[in-house]
């Protein structure tokens, strides 16, 4: 059991969401502020009922609803047009499944017939009255008055819900929110209760009662006990004593601290302390038809990112996951066809990318794809000096580095160039190819028959074949007097020049970058740079 099908209506930052999630994996990227966190957040609470933990009847509040639109519904009451009143509505679509034949019915804001579950806070018509009264002076309105909504949550079928009811059961790990210690320890203490059987949970809580009895037989608790006995009378005529908490919100689960090789895990490693969480929090959830986990990658190296992803999959199984991330490492190695870009509402897959290229970033998971998918427009260059000299020269050209223009300069290597230019022609995204042309014009037109002059992609190398790659072609543009300014060295003559220049390529790029000569680029990168 999966789900299929998620629309929104005016919950938090999206305004409208009609999403089709996958059957297993689906990674979901997008810029910060995009509503990726918002989206599971929703999802979860259509399954579950509860918000932060907490039911959502006692969590209502003006800010789940879409800002925008209630600014827009205040601004018409004021101006005395007509508007509905704000409401939310977050629905799931289910398979079609024998197991999920009583959820089945037209109890959707497509009037379909289908399976799922709606949840829905809405106004209620009852306090019609009172709410003219409340808007009798617009003037005064600047927020929803949430003491005249209700939550409604109910199957297709039109029957009210419960978590217990709906047989799709759901898990949320959001380890990069617990950031205090005592947080960190509840959450993880949280997650190994649910993994304890429960005569393992009989055996800790009765061992936690019996240390606390032995707490009042040792010697110099009991001095302490009579010396306060001995105050009866003065204080109260009661005997006063003090013993541990033995009652039930003092139980094993607020006193054990979990410790990783004798180290209490708030003291251990932000990474190993993700790691856990997540580890716990998946094995907890065993029973879990649908796993939500976000941005997994926090405080991690690449290393260690491997192997919980390697973990990650294991784990899930069978079980359908959506996992939100800003790692490429993340989407590249589960599988680039299981993306969804996603951006309040307005959503691509990347399912349409030819398979080879597909193969390949799984393979090699550490190429920078998302750094494409995000950015407004991308220079993709061939290495790190051919990098440092396109920055450079669109800072001399713009006034400003390239990222704050919203342009990516990204190296990826000519083996790659060809794969990115699948992820940008089938994202629509604009993309520019800065290139040496290597000796070889008829190759490279070759190479790129099939990209040059598509939509949004642009191909940049020079045509003269005697200066094959960027040193000779920065030598072309300025002459040897200008790069030997900008190297701070003196050469013999222009050979001697591209001789050092090639074999310290880093040192003579970053020269290019970090000096206040003037200098010239070639005119095949100046015609990439916008």
């Amino acid at each position: 059991m999966f789900v299929k099908r998620v629309v929104i209506s005016n919950y938090r930052c999206l305004d409208k969401v009609d999403l089709s999630l996958n059957p297993k994996l689906n990674i979901i990227v997008g810029n910060n502020e995009c509503g990726k966190s918002t989206l599971l957040e929703a999802i979860h609470l259509a399954l579950s009922g509860q918000i932060n933990g907490r039911p959502i009847t006692g969590e209502l509040h003006t800010h789940l609803f879409n800002a925008e639109l209630v600014e827009t519904y205040i601004a018409a009451l004021r101006a005395k047009t007509a508007a509905p009143i704000p409401e939310i509505f977050i629905e799931l679509y289910f398979p079609d499944d024998p197991a999920l034949a009583a959820m089945r019915g037209t109890h959707n804001h497509a009037h379909a017939d289908a399976t799922g579950v709606a949840l829905s806070i809405t106004f209620i018509r009852d306090y019609t009255a009172e709410y003219a009264s409340y808007i009798a002076d617009p003037d005064l309105v600047r927020t929803l008055p949430i003491e005249y909504y209700q939550v409604r949550w109910r199957s297709f079928a039109g029957h009210d819900v419960t978590a217990r009811s709906i047989p799709i059961k759901p898990s949320f790990i959001d380890a990069s929110t617990i950031r205090n210690n005592a947080a960190a320890n509840r959450y993880v203490i949280d997650i190994m209760r649910d993994s304890l059987t429960r005569a393992e949970k009989v055996d800790l809580a009765l061992s936690y009662r019996q240390m606390k009895d032995l707490f009042l037989d040792q010697e110099k608790v009991k001095g302490v006990n009579a010396s306060l006995a001995a105050k009866k009378g003065a204080i109260s005529d009661k005997a006063l004593s003090v013993a541990l908490d033995t009652s039930s919100r003092a139980g094993w689960e607020t006193g054990v601290m979990p410790h990783l090789d004798a180290i209490p895990l708030p003291l251990v490693g932000k990474g190993e302390q993700n790691t856990i969480k997540i580890k716990l929090a998946m094995e907890a959830s065993a029973e879990s038809h649908l796993i939500q986990i976000e941005e997994p990658e926090n405080h991690l190296s690449f290393s260690n990112l491997n192997a919980l992803i390697d973990h990650i999959g294991e784990q899930r199984a069978e079980r359908q996951l959506v996992i939100t991330t800003h790692s490429s490492f993340v989407l590249n190695k589960l599988g680039m066809e299981s993306v969804i870009l996603f951006n309040r509402g307005r959503n691509a897959t990347l399912k349409d990318l030819p398979a080879a290229t597909q193969d390949y970033f799984m393979r090699l998971p550490g190429h920078d794809t998302l750094r494409l998918i995000l950015a407004k427009r991308t220079i993709l260059v061939e290495g790190p000096s051919d990098e440092l000299v396109v920055q450079a020269a669109f800072q001399r050209k713009h006034g400003k580095p390239p990222l704050a223009a919203g342009v990516d300069v990204i190296s990826v290597g000519s083996l790659a160039f060809k794969r990115f230019l699948d992820i940008a022609l089938l994202i629509g995204r604009e993309v520019a190819v800065v290139t040496d042309n290597d000796g070889d014009l008829a190759a490279l037109a070759a190479k790129y028959r099939d990209y040059d002059g598509k939509p949004g992609v642009a191909i940049h190398y020079d045509t003269d074949v005697n200066f094959r790659t960027l040193e000779p072609q920065l030598l072309k543009a300025n002459g040897r007097a200008v790069i030997e300014a900008v190297l701070g060295k003196a050469f013999a003559d222009d050979d001697a020049l591209l001789t050092w220049m090639k074999a310290n390529k880093a040192d003579a790029a970053l020269a290019f970058f970090k000096t206040a000569q003037l200098w010239t680029a070639p005119a095949y990168i100046q015609a990439a740079l916008g």
